[in-house]
């Protein structure tokens, strides 16, 4: 049984990739570091996780497989060592997921220590890289608004429904900010309240872009991406606007438009497509994305509404089922949990 470690469990995203791998039935916890809680018992340092008998350290143990939990810049450093050693990564920052370095320093502000290794990474979304995460060593898990947008749209941009004009409106609980305190994540800010944020541009932005310009080649991308915070704890709700190319549906409509969603995800087993839209409260604590297509045959335009958890298939979820594909397991194994409801 592979032994995994994982870089930083007391974040959010390593948190919660503990609570998911501490049952997993194919691999085997055996190392977590986290410096401010270096020495502690990680079941005293989070309760919820009593039952884990691990030590958090300053560095990982000898291990099989890679998690990282920490920031960008800080995350590849980390990372490096274990991909020259040739040990599957798999990284929750951004550190590896735009394939451009000049890109990625323009986004994040910093420079990347390894550009070389952008190229041999795979962007984690198995819904569209499947193959390439089976064959590769280093993934970089999506970011939490991507996977809800890209997922969203990936369909109609495949088919050639859409043009390249895209605007993508999210919603996001308080936990994708982390748990490092901060004001504008204070309780009574957040709470009866609802903002906008990265008008001038967000992080996840290029993310959203690369991808739909990787599933469709033939038109450039213009995305226009607003994300806001709301006063809940987990769960992303994105609505995806597109204006439908003249006569790609044809007679059909929304039921063509259906059934186009429904084949391209028909072996993908945490994608869900619902007749009806998805509420946040319907992927809380799963792995699942649930989305809407649909089509406003007043203007021509596509309407998609995708739903996740973005601690989850936002995050640690995603990153396990990447790491199923990677050693050879089933996509699906630690992940069959129901969400949560009410």
């Amino acid at each position: 049984m592979k032994r995994v470690g994982i870089i930083n469990v007391t974040g959010y995203a390593g948190v919660e990739l503990a609570r998911i791998l501490c049952r997993h039935s194919g691999v085997k916890l055996t190392s977590v570091t986290g410096r401010s809680a270096a020495g502690q018992k990680l079941g005293e340092f989070f309760p919820h996780l009593s039952g884990v008998d691990l030590t958090i350290t300053e560095e990982l143990g000898d291990v099989d497989v890679v998690f990282s939990a920490l920031n960008h810049k800080d995350s590849a450093a980390k990372c490096l060592p274990y991909i020259h050693k040739g040990i599957p990564v798999i990284d929750m920052s951004a550190d590896f997921r735009l394939k451009s370095a000049a890109e990625y320093s323009k986004w994040y502000k910093v420079e990347h220590p390894e550009p070389a290794t952008l190229a041999s990474a795979v962007y984690g979304l198995p819904e569209l890289h499947k193959k390439d995460v089976q064959k590769t060593k280093i993934v970089a898990n999506p970011g939490c608004y991507p996977t809800g947008a890209v997922l969203a749209l990936a369909p109609a941009a495949k088919a050639g429904l859409i043009g390249g004009d895209v605007i993508v409106d999210s919603k996001s609980g308080v936990s994708g900010a982390g748990r490092t305190l901060s004001l504008t994540t204070h309780f009574s800010e957040v709470n009866e309240d609802v903002s906008a944020y990265g008008l001038d541009g967000h992080r996840h932005l290029p993310e959203i872009t690369q991808e739909l310009q990787t599933v469709d080649t033939t038109q450039k991308y213009s995305v226009t991406f607003i994300p806001h915070l709301i006063p809940m704890t987990r769960g992303i709700l994105s609505t995806c606007y597109a204006t439908v190319k003249s006569g790609k549906l044809g007679a059909g409509g929304k039921g063509a438009l259906m059934e186009i969603y429904k084949d391209f995800y028909r072996d993908a087993p945490f994608v869900k497509v619902l007749a009806t839209a998805p509420h946040t409260k319907y992927t809380l604590g799963n792995n699942d994305c649930i989305v809407y297509p649909t089509l406003d045959e007043r203007t021509g335009r596509l309407i998609v509404v995708s739903a996740i958890d973005n601690l989850v298939k936002g995050a640690a979820g995603a990153a396990v089922q990447n790491m199923n594909l990677m050693l050879g397991l089933p996509e699906t194994m630690g992940l069959e949990q129901v969400a949560l409801y009410p």
